[in-house]
């Protein structure tokens, strides 16, 4: 009688533990919903708490190559972190690692380059004690990363400058060797005489150093005080100094190309951001 009821009770144990395959579905779901939001919420976690940040992605926003690239150069062993060749992929690095390429340290800092159209009354500088507008008043909405002019225009001089946070381009575009282009349209005080234009179209001496002119010529259908003049010098007040020193003062200055860089669709005081192709040129040059 005690082990017809002691079966009793493992029969019914053992049926009431048994589900039906409808129960036994929902069941697995439910599992395996908990497990997806567990991982979401660990990802959450990771990605908001850390503040890290995939090692492919850190070497595209240095402006090295792109993310697929990346991932090639990391699994050759260029890429390492605090001095440790990495080559994992995912590999999250997190504030404060220092990361090289190659060797040379990198910033995780996307690459801007930034093109504006200068209106006169405004000087090429970062501030300005005396509290004279500047520059990065015009460009104050372009970006969040700090950018920087390459070169100068003097306060009034109107026309092209461009401003990046990327240091090797504006080191070259800089070097007075390199030789890029600026054109520049410039109003003189009285016309120039053929005489003048065929001796600044020869090389000079100014200052104890020699001037070189790439090109110089009347702006067609202008008068004679409007002339159009290509150098590739980087010299403070260059233009000025050049009709100075051919007894013209220059009323008005308008760079009006700078490298590849045109004004085409910039009106005065605007700015954009420079298309991948013209960076590429850039860095050609």
């Amino acid at each position: 009688m005690a082990t017809r009821k002691s079966s009793s009770r493992g029969r019914h144990a053992s049926s009431t533990s048994r589900k039906s395959p409808s129960q036994q579905r929902i069941a697995n779901k439910s599992k395996s919903g908990s497990k997806k939001e567990a991982r979401k919420t660990t990802d959450v976690q990771k990605k908001s708490g850390s503040g890290s940040i995939r090692l492919n992605k850190y070497i595209a926003n240095a402006g090295i190559c792109s993310r697929r690239e990346a991932d090639t150069f990391i699994k050759a062993g260029s890429a390492t972190v605090n001095g440790k060749v990495v080559t994992e992929m995912g590999y999250q690095v997190k504030p404060g690692d220092e990361v090289r390429f190659d060797g040379q340290l990198i910033s995780p800092e996307t690459k801007r380059y930034v093109l504006l159209n200068k209106p006169k009354n405004y000087i090429t500088d970062v501030a300005d004690q005396r509290g004279r507008k500047t520059v990065m008043e015009l460009i104050s909405s372009a970006t969040k990363e700090r950018l920087y002019p390459v070169g100068r225009l003097d306060r009034n001089t109107t026309g092209l400058l461009l401003f990046t946070n990327d240091g090797d381009i504006a080191k070259k575009l800089t070097q007075p060797k390199v030789p890029f282009r600026k054109l520049y349209q410039v109003s003189l005080d009285k016309k120039l005489s053929t005489k003048d234009l065929q001796k600044m179209s020869e090389n000079f001496m100014l200052e104890g150093k020699m001037v070189y002119i790439d090109a110089v010529s009347y702006i067609e259908n202008q008068p004679k005080t409007e002339v159009g003049i290509e150098i590739h010098s980087g010299r403070n007040r260059i233009v000025h100094k050049i009709f100075e020193h051919f007894g013209y003062k220059v009323t008005k200055l308008d760079r009006v190309l700078f490298g590849g860089l045109t004004k085409k669709n910039l009106p005065r005081g605007h700015w954009r951001h420079l298309t991948q192709q013209e960076v590429n040129n850039l860095k050609m040059i």
